[in-house]
């Protein structure tokens, strides 16, 4: 892998793809900067070098108009801040503003560009585009895990245009050896949670992460699909009726690979799908009409925690039960506790996708366990075994 690591950047510009697609308030000010901090490891070390940064960004979708909601100009501050350091910024990304800007930049100095998204061609992939981004840099460094899954303009083809000086950047190096650590280098027993609403999301992750782990915990919404094809009574719970003949396939699957599967086998239940309803523990396979299963139980949690103390390879994609609601919280968070208690006995464990990074956060758990992904789409994509355009534009 190469990385920043192996290339001494002084007096050289980098230019540096990040990913600072970040929540902000009404007032616009940055409400988590957890993608700002990410990367400072990564400016500090081009920086201590002796070279210059140039940071290349995009914010939500502005479909290539340009659009004061969306300028990188109100979070300029905060990444300041961050960094440690004044960050001039400069509201062009490409074109003669954008190339003076650069070629005014001192070493040891820092430069934000104006969103990347205000011109069509990124997200399209213009290799037009990407040249004249190409033109303000000596190296090009990827730091954006978050958006390695997309094959833009500043993620998959400006690497073309760096041929000997293309690096990735320490933030997605650490993404991809947690990744590798639980698919190919992880000390075993490996065991993978996968919980959430739906079996169809996660179908490609499964089969490719079947070969490599020794226990699968399913939870959440995607279980019931499973209770019911093994003829369990479910209710009015989540279930994808079409999907019933793939869990069975992908139970014998897990067999044939020699995994075992863990399925709930309690479940909090409730007349409707609020934090106020009635609720009461029963057996996941004998949900009453009109309920449905809105949290793991009691035995769920127990037996949970005894395979999840016993791995050394702990992977969570997606919670157990409905944790924004805090009458079905409890399963979530000791599924949270047995994995911080795990790791503290010595596994590594990796925290991804979307909904279990937004419990980690909420709950307080990002300190408890080894790597939270920065990156949903792209962590789920590698873990589908999935080559991401923005990996393999750095790797070819």
């Amino acid at each position: 892998m190469k990385t920043i690591n192996d290339f001494n950047f002084k007096d050289k510009k980098a230019l540096v793809r990040v990913d600072f697609n970040v929540p902000q308030d009404d007032q616009l000010k940055v409400t988590d900067n957890t993608r700002i901090v990410a990367v400072k490891p990564t400016v500090d070390k081009i920086l201590k070098d002796g070279g210059s940064v140039i940071l290349m960004a995009h914010l939500g979708r502005p479909k290539g108009e340009v659009k004061d909601e969306f300028s990188l100009k109100h979070i300029v501050d905060e990444v300041s801040n961050v960094l440690g350091k004044e960050v001039k910024f400069v509201d062009e990304c490409v074109g003669e503003k954008a190339e003076q800007a650069a070629s005014e930049l001192n070493a040891g100095e820092i430069l934000l560009l104006e969103n990347l998204r205000f011109h069509n061609e990124e997200e399209k992939g213009d290799e037009a585009f990407a040249e004249k981004l190409s033109k303000l840099g000596d190296a090009y460094v990827n730091d954006a895990f978050g958006t390695a899954h997309r094959a833009h303009a500043s993620t998959a083809v400006i690497a073309k245009f760096f041929t000997s000086t293309k690096f990735f950047g320490l933030l997605m190096a650490k993404e991809l050896q947690a990744i590798d650590r639980v698919l190919k280098s992880g000390e075993k027993p490996i065991t993978a949670i996968l919980g959430g609403s739906k079996v169809s999301t996660k179908i490609t992750i499964i089969e490719n992460i079947l070969p490599a782990v020794d226990n699968l915990i399913i939870g959440g919404g995607m279980a019931f699909t499973f209770i019911k094809a093994l003829g369990g009574k479910i209710g009015t719970s989540l279930v994808e009726e079409d999907k019933l003949p793939l869990a069975l396939e992908i139970l014998g699957k897990a067999k044939e690979h020699n995994v075992k599967v863990y399925l709930p086998s309690d479940t909090i239940i409730a007349e409707s799908f609020s934090n106020d309803a009635d609720k009461k523990e029963v057996d996941i396979y004998e949900i009453p009409e009109g309920w449905m299963g809105l949290d793991a139980g009691p035995k769920s949690r127990d037996q949970f925690n005894d395979v999840l103390l016993n791995s050394r390879t702990i992977l969570w994609n997606g919670p157990i039960g409905v944790f924004e609601m805090s009458n079905f919280s409890a399963g979530t968070i000791a599924l949270g506790d047995s994995i911080a208690e795990a790791t503290k006995l010595g596994a590594f464990s990796l925290v991804g996708g979307g909904d279990s990074v937004a419990f980690v956060k909420q709950f307080g758990y990002g300190e408890k366990v080894s790597y939270v992904s920065t990156g949903g789409g792209a962590m789920l994509e590698s873990l589908e075994g999935l080559e991401l355009p923005g990996v393999a534009a750095i790797n070819n």
